[in-house]
């Protein structure tokens, strides 16, 4: 098969998977409005600044994430089942999961994402410390936990330990691989979920990133996987058409941390992973300011950002919502075209 047939399988998934979101999406938007399954704003007690910046969007839904890995999973499944049941061709080469390139992103994908609509449930209900949800310390736990089912399948079932530096070379690092993919993982996972705090950020963040490490596993010839990045991006589009402001639902952590976990195992699978600081440079930031306010509030007492994760201590300047959202789009392009730079002079050299 040449690479015009996998071009045109792939943007048939991600069609695929655009179009039967964007018809289910309203459906799901009157579901979530209905049962009015809303997250809960932090008390201005604990996070006066943000309160006050968000005090109107306490009746927009969440969990909307679950729009996307549900459509994963039902176009996934759907081209499995179909490929074994009928001998046909054309239903064998849409099918795009396989042992050695989808089994393990798909499996994270479910599994990070029940732990989210988890949380979520818990925060509408008002459950957990300050209604909040699942405490961090639990999140931690659980998401490691996940990240260290992925590095076993890597290091035993692949026998897997090579990381890739760019230009530099490849270097076996034996068990010491693990602890590099579960820091991937969950640094990734909750970078997402900082992100994703001002309407359609994180998703346009995320868009750029699967559609870099869609470019990056088809020059690899890991079509299957391209397939699986083509499936997300396209439900992820019909997402962001209700998540731009003024947002009719938000991702919550059904969305967020599974996509960010499985952002994660995709740059470890392509091993590139040494790209995602440029890839996902935003995602970078939003952590970063994060524990820069949290070590100067400790040590010095002092804030550095007005509000933290950093698109608020943008909105707390002044900068509308849409201004901070389309300016961090912009820079994470920027990072992402850098980053394919990188990777596509490798192959050249």
């Amino acid at each position: 098969m040449n690479l015009t047939f996998y071009i045109v399988r792939f943007l048939i998934i991600l069609g695929l998977s655009f179009g039967l979101s964007f018809i289910w999406a309203p459906f799901l938007d009157k579901f979530l409005h209905k049962h009015k399954l809303v997250k809960r704003i932090r008390p201005p007690s604990a996070a006066p600044i943000f309160s006050e910046l968000h005090k109107n969007k306490g009746e927009t839904p969440t969990s909307a994430g679950i729009l996307i890995w549900v459509m994963v999973t039902i176009l996934t499944l759907l081209f499995y089942f179909l490929s074994r049941l009928f001998n046909l061709d054309i239903l064998k080469s849409l099918n795009f999961l396989s042992r050695k390139e989808t089994l393990l992103p798909f499996g994270v994908l479910i599994a990070s994402a029940l732990v989210g609509l988890f949380d979520d449930l818990l925060n509408i209900k008002g459950i957990g410390p300050n209604g909040g949800g699942l405490r961090m310390h639990h999140r931690l736990l659980l998401y490691t936990f996940i990240a260290l089912v992925g590095a076993f399948w890597f290091y035993v079932k692949l026998d897997w330990d090579l990381v890739h530096i760019p230009f530099i070379g490849n270097f076996n690092i034996g068990l010491w691989y693990i602890l590099v993919f579960v820091f991937v993982i969950v640094a990734t996972s909750f970078s997402v979920n900082e992100t994703d705090g001002l309407d359609g950020l994180a998703g346009g963040i995320l868009l750029i990133c699967f559609f870099a490490y869609a470019i990056i596993s088809f020059f690899q010839g890991r079509y299957d996987l391209t397939c699986f990045c083509g499936a997300i991006i396209g439900s992820l589009t019909a997402f962001l058409w209700f998540n731009i402001y003024p947002a009719r639902f938000f991702m919550g952590d059904t969305g967020a941390m599974s996509l960010g976990v499985v952002l994660g195992v995709i740059a470890m699978l392509t091993n590139e992973f040494f790209l995602l600081p440029l890839i996902g440079i935003v995602l970078v930031w939003e952590s970063i300011s994060v524990i820069l306010q949290v070590l100067s509030k400790k040590i010095r007492k002092k804030k550095i950002f007005l509000s933290t994760p950093i698109h608020h201590h943008f909105e707390a300047l002044g900068w509308t919502e849409p201004k901070v959202v389309m300016r961090f789009w912009l820079i994470n392009a920027v990072g992402a075209v850098a980053g394919l730079i990188i990777f596509l002079l490798e192959q050249i050299l």
